[in-house]
């Protein structure tokens, strides 16, 4: 039997095969149905402990990502003309070890660059990519978290250390900041979620966005900012909760510290300039705030359209000062910290540890939040003579050449380095600039898990086995690494021999000696993925190899939430692993009380440390006139570059014709700002930025707030059939607009003009 063992030998039309979709985090559980190597049927998976047998309908059509003529079957070397030619897995990783061993003896390990590591879909191969970091040496690592996520994760760990998120099911009133959870999700069932609230006279959404999407029309309050202000309008809400005496005063004085400067600050707001300043009716931000404030429960959610914009590092701080300041944390229908199976970053600033390996990159000194250097600082760590130059990159899962801002300085930047190397299932954006590809089987070819665990009070965490082998000629991360490391020594052979006699043993004989050889030499850490798939592997049944260090993910996961996970049903890491291997549908790896949710709070007194004095100084200067936005003279609008759509998701969907709507990519605008220039839906035109054009067809729309017009993100890939369909975003995005703290771009906030053709 092959590795495929959640399938039998038949590829059966009629048996339901266990996964998850790949699209977003949420991660839903799925059944898929074969017709030979086609996905022909998928479905919701009701066994799933977190979906319980939702899915959207994106799911569906996951056959687009699985079987389309994108797919990379041979590794690729480049030619000096810059053509490209297929050569034998053994060329490639043995040039490529080669290359990194020269690279590092010349510059340093810490001069090879690593970025990605999974997407939204697949992070057991990161596991190895830290592993091949740490024999190297290297030093400096990103993914695409560093242009979205880190602005809230350093406010998260100045505040309490750890990652929260809300109740939202429960929840009397849900404030929506950036986020249109009716496309975008991120939490179980969102859909079902959002309809009950909206259907319920005594819940309350509120949704901050300046356009009017779709979970803003279910909303009871639309609070339809003008692009780039959400920061003024927080500020005035936060303003009227302390004008009128709303606050928590019991909340406050038992679980926070230094939060009367930051409430001075707040009081200073003048509440009817700030609403006029972000463009919504006064009586209506007071409106809001009295909700949050009367409201026996509240949750709120953040996302991109205010996490890639102005002030984003301080919006979330003043997202998060609403439920603080209000109480809404720790009870069912609010806030809550959580447990994670694995960690996705290194820790926040502000926690019980440093922000990462190294706080500041070697040539910029851009600030290195959780571990990750800030995406638009990428390509200005290489485009330098600057002795300590990025000279190599390492990229896994990832297309930054598409993804990141200012797509022709990252493209240059590539360019420029001495080796790069991808590894991907498609010849993407990025893989054109290579040295070498290598591809990788899709992510329903092999072991995969993503470790987006964020649930509360249960906890649950997939590890999904293969729906399929492997397409002749890839290879799963896991093995691509090991055989990379294999070439560069990264173990000694005689450990592995020892440990891999262990686990034919017994799992325990394993344990200890696993333990007695990290607890010898503690550098050993770093290797263990690679040593766990090499030694444990071999003694895991049906083809399970790759799952191995999920062993020992899941023994720090019993070390690190013993109670949690004794309520769980596990004595112990073992019995989890055994569970996890056992239930394809996946687990749940922690159960927890209410009262527990304090327990994650990383602070000796175990309490929130409200004052953070630069944000404080941020929010004071509000005030003046020069705060506002970049947009005026020659860009006179403001492009979202990449708004979520219902036919538009993360570019591992290369196949244009998987959009049955927009197949295009439509340039949405208001009637106002369309009818000065004669542009009716169908129009032609041209959107101009700083750093590029585009030609667009135009679609007229109301929901778009006049001054702010849109691009759907995932399209403008290259594809063998159809070329390039639509508008990639980051032609047109800029490096230099910026987060001031946490160095992610302004993707939702792209200054802008539009021409008429």
């Amino acid at each position: 039997m092959t590795e495929a063992a959640n399938s039998s030998a038949v590829n059966s039309s009629t048996q339901w095969r266990t996964s998850a979709c790949i699209l977003c985090e949420c991660n839903c559980g799925i059944e898929i149905q074969l017709d030979g190597r086609r996905l022909a049927r998928i479905r919701g998976d009701k066994n799933h402990p977190a979906s319980a047998g939702y899915t959207c309908e994106k799911a569906l059509r996951l056959d687009h990502y699985q079987n389309g003529r994108h797919r990379l079957t041979s590794p690729l070397r480049r030619r000096a003309d810059g053509t490209y030619e297929e050569i034998d897995w053994d060329t490639a990783l043995t040039e490529i070890a080669e290359r990194l061993t020269a690279v590092k003896e010349l510059h340093g390990g810490e001069r090879i660059f690593f970025y990605g590591g999974g997407g939204q879909g697949n992070h057991l191969g990161g596991l190895h990519t830290r592993a091949l970091q740490s024999t190297l040496g290297s030093r400096y690592f990103s993914n695409a978290l560093a242009q979205e996520k880190t602005g809230e994760m350093w406010v998260d760990g100045k505040l309490y250390g750890a990652h929260t998120k809300g109740d939202f099911e429960e929840s009397e009133v849900v404030v929506f900041l950036g986020k249109n959870p009716w496309q975008s999700h991120s939490f179980p069932r969102a859909r079902p979620t959002l309809r009950e609230i909206a259907k319920d006279p005594a819940r309350t959404m509120i949704v901050l966005d300046p356009r009017r999407s779709e979970t803003a029309e279910l909303a009871d309050i639309h609070l339809q900012v003008r692009p780039g202000t959400d920061a003024w309008c927080l500020a005035a809400m936060l303003a009227v909760l302390v004008e009128e005496k709303l606050l928590d005063r019991a909340f406050i004085d038992e679980h926070t510290v230094g939060t009367e400067d930051v409430v001075g600050a707040i009081g200073e707001v003048p509440v009817a300039d700030y609403a006029a300043r972000c463009g919504v009716d006064e009586e209506l931000i007071r409106a809001a705030a009295r909700r949050i404030g009367t409201a026996a429960s509240v949750t709120t959610y953040e996302d991109l359209g205010t996490q890639q914009a102005p002030h984003s590092t301080l919006v979330s701080y003043l997202n998060k000062l609403l439920w603080i300041l209000t109480g809404n944390f720790g009870r069912p229908g609010t806030m809550y910290l959580h447990s994670a199976f694995a960690p996705l970053t290194g820790p926040s600033a502000g926690g019980k540890g440093k922000g990462g390996r190294g706080s500041r990159t070697p040539v910029t000194g851009a600030k290195i939040i959780a571990g990750l250097v800030p995406c638009n600082s990428i390509a200005e760590e290489i485009l330098t003579e600057h002795p300590d130059r990025l000279r190599a990159m390492w990229i896994e899962s990832a297309n930054p050449a598409h993804s990141l801002a200012d797509s022709k300085s990252f493209v240059e930047a590539l360019d420029a380095l001495d080796l790069v190397v991808v590894v991907d299932v498609a010849f993407t954006e990025t893989a054109r600039h290579a040295d070498y590809v290598l591809p990788a089987a899709s992510q329903f070819e092999k072991w995969e898990a993503t470790f987006f665990n964020s649930e509360f009070p249960r906890n649950s965490f997939q590890l999904r086995p293969p729906v399929l082998d492997p397409l002749p000629g890839t290879l799963p991360e896991p093995e691509i690494y090991a055989r990379l490391l294999r070439l560069l020594s990264a173990a000694d052979e005689a450990l592995k021999t020892r440990l891999t006699s262990a686990a034919h043993t017994s799992r325990g004989a394993f344990g200890q000696a696993f333990f007695d050889a990290v607890g010898a030499e503690p550098g050993l850490l770093g290797i263990a993925p690679y040593l766990l798939y090499e030694t444990l592997g071999q003694a895991l049944p049906d083809g399970q190899r790759a799952a191995a260090p999920v062993w020992g993910l899941a023994q720090l996961c019993a070390m690190t939430y013993p109670e949690g996970v004794r309520r769980a049903g596990f004595a112990d890491g073992d019995e989890l692993f055994d569970a996890i291997l056992a239930t394809p549908a996946g687990v749940t790896f922690t159960v927890d009380e209410w009262d527990d949710v304090w327990s994650y709070v990383r602070r000796d007194d175990g309490r929130f440390t409200v004052g953070i004095p630069e944000l404080t100084d941020w929010l004071r200067s509000l005030s003046e006139p020069e705060a506002a936005g970049p947009e005026s003279g020659d860009f006179p609008l403001v492009l979202s570059a990449g708004e979520r759509r219902s036919f538009t998701a993360n570019t591992i969907y290369r196949d244009p014709t998987w959009r049955r709507r927009d197949a295009e990519g439509a340039l949405r605008m208001s009637p106002d700002d369309a009818s000065p220039l004669g542009l009716a839906t169908g129009s032609l035109a041209r959107v101009v930025t700083e750093r590029g054009s585009a030609r667009v067809v135009v679609e007229v729309t109301d929901t778009m707030r006049s001054g702010h017009i849109s691009l759907p993100n995932g399209l403008g890939v290259d594809h063998p059939e159809h070329g390039v369909v639509g508008v990639a975003p980051n032609e047109l995005t800029s490096l230099h607009h910026r987060d001031p703290v946490a160095g992610t771009p302004w993707h939702k906030h792209v200054p802008a003009r539009v021409e008429a053709v």
